[in-house]
């Protein structure tokens, strides 16, 4: 399976299902969908450090690529989940160059950050076969990307993509809507933030970083990737649940007359 940097570079939309029930065999089936990818969130999901070791493992035997949102300020955890067997970070309320070097620096062996060494488990989990190849290749392998959530972010969102080792960020609409708000409303599809939205990832592809959005409606699926977003989240387990439930009666009922 080619790795998720190599399918973002070329260009292409990937997929990720969203898991918050920090349970091995929910991500079993999770995994199991027609998803590119699994993202198990800790930020706002119920994932923690050992849901998280666990769960890696069904979604490579998937065949799918590992995403990990750490919760907030927890760069720790960005390492240890790569050392887990995770492709991806995503990290939240990356709002300062600071935020954004500290982050990059968990993500990336040196030179060109401080990740210290010991991939225990991933190692194994994905193919690894020599260390000095592995070490070689992890920091173009490991995508590292921030989340682009406040306004605060959006003033320096030019410095955190020119940060190194940081590959794209991700957009969170609904926290972006409150503060592009003032706070006066949450609304992930705000028409009035759609060009903010455009602009965050016309200026991402220009500085030759990833883009990627949690699509809160899949109507605007197409509209994002238009914009150049390529790596689109969807829904979560009780959603993909609501909508099984809702298409299994309706046939039942449809079936009855």
């Amino acid at each position: 399976m080619r790795d998720l940097a190599t399918r973002l570079e070329a260009g292409e939309v990937v997929f990720t299902a969203w898991s918050g029930i920090p349970d091995s065999v929910t991500v079993e089936v999770v995994a199991a969908q027609a998803f590119d990818a699994v993202t198990l969130d800790m930020q706002h999901g119920g994932h923690h450090e050992d849901s998280v070791l666990r769960g890696v493992v069904p979604i490579l035997r998937a065949g799918k690529h590992a995403v990990v949102r750490i919760p907030v300020g927890r760069f720790d955890m960005a390492s240890r989940a790569l050392d887990f067997g995770a492709e991806a970070i995503i990290a939240p309320m990356i709002n300062s160059l600071e935020d954004a070097r500290l982050f990059a620096n968990s993500m990336k062996y040196p030179p060109v950050g401080e990740r210290s060494w010991g991939p225990t488990f991933g190692f194994a989990r994905r193919g690894g076969t020599d260390q000095a190849t592995w070490l070689k290749d992890s920091n173009k392998r490991t995508v590292a990307i921030a989340m682009i959530e406040t306004r605060a972010a959006l003033d320096v969102l030019d410095g955190i993509l020119a940060t190194p080792g940081i590959d794209g960020i991700f957009l969170g609409p609904s926290d972006f809507s409150i503060a592009w708000t003032n706070g006066a409303a949450v609304n992930p599809t705000l028409e009035d933030m759609m060009a903010a939205l455009e602009d965050i990832a016309a200026r991402t592809l220009k500085a030759g970083k990833h883009a990627g959005i949690f699509v809160m409606d899949t109507a605007y699926t197409g509209r994002f990737v238009k914009m150049g977003y390529r790596f689109l989240a969807l829904g979560n387990e009780q959603k993909y649940m609501a909508l099984g439930v809702d298409a299994m009666l309706a046939a039942a009922r449809q079936s009855m007359g």
